[in-house]
């Protein structure tokens, strides 16, 4: 779990996003399994978009995986009337960016990396800072080590 304050810091870097990115609608970070950890998705159900970023995610290791194109880096979706983009955010997050379909790309991509590299910071930082189990205690199976920057594979 990330403590209270590095969510405040989450949430300060998605507004300062949206800021700087006048035609975005939304902005929210998640961790991979689909739990809000900060979001500023006026009139979105932040919940529902964590959970649908979580399978997405899933899909899109799976391809970059089965095509040998390396770890997941980010997924551009486009409808009819805009973006859904989602960014790794450090080992253990993701980013979701909601745009307007006037949004320039190359901006979205930019500024989308650049937040998503910061927020990856202060998750895996707090992350790393978290109270380790007693020893003897029973833990979740461990994961094989990942190199820096890349998100988790799912094993199931």
């Amino acid at each position: 779990m990330v403590p209270e304050a590095e969510v405040q810091n989450v949430l300060a870097e998605l507004q300062r996003l949206r800021a700087r990115v006048p035609l975005l609608a939304g902005a929210l970070a998640a961790s991979t399994d689909g739990l809000v950890l900060a979001h500023d998705t006026p009139g979105v159900e932040a919940e529902g978009v964590a959970a649908l970023t979580a399978a997405a995610l899933g899909v899109s290791i799976r391809m970059t995986e089965a095509t040998g194109r390396g770890g997941f880096r980010e997924l551009l979706v486009r409808g009819e009337t805009g973006y859904i983009a989602a960014y790794a955010a450090g080992s253990s997050a993701v980013l979701t960016l909601l745009a307007e379909d006037r949004i320039n790309v190359g901006r979205l991509h930019l500024e989308g990396r650049r937040a998503g590299t910061r927020i990856g910071q202060l998750v895996d930082a707090a992350l790393e800072r978290a109270p380790q189990p007693a020893p003897g205690a029973r833990t979740p199976a461990q994961r094989p080590p990942q190199q820096p920057g890349t998100l988790p594979h799912r094993t199931t």
